[in-house]
């Protein structure tokens, strides 16, 4: 590992985790406000293979729900990751909001206007 940094790509909606300026992972999200507060659906968490067993994956999701909750932004762990990171650090658990039927359907939705744009 050279250069490891990680960035909020908040047009993208997902942290990034970068090797020389270079990503090698993700942390991907869909902004979600179902009429309450502000919420963050993490759908997706991934570090290219080459990189695996560093601990790289827990270091990105760290400063992603780190940020999410000092913006008062909630969690809703969608992705298998966030949900595994989320049950062994119950510091997030006043952020974490529970998925609901309504995340899925905006999640899904969300998604394939992506794939047809």
């Amino acid at each position: 590992m050279s250069d490891i940094t990680i960035r909020h790509n908040a047009e993208r909606e997902r942290f990034e985790i970068l090797d020389a300026g270079n990503v090698i992972g993700k942390a991907a999200y869909k902004a979600y406000d179902g009429g309450g507060s502000p919420q963050r659906i993490f759908y997706h968490t991934v570090v290219n293979e080459e990189y695996g067993g560093q601990g790289l994956a827990g270091r990105l999701a760290t400063v992603a729900l780190d940020e999410t909750v000092a913006a008062g932004t909630g969690i809703v762990p969608v992705c298998p990751f966030i949900k595994k990171f989320l049950a062994k650090h119950p510091e997030y658990a006043g952020s974490v909001a529970a998925v609901k039927p309504a995340h899925l359907e905006f999640l899904d939705t969300a998604l394939a206007a992506r794939t047809r744009a």
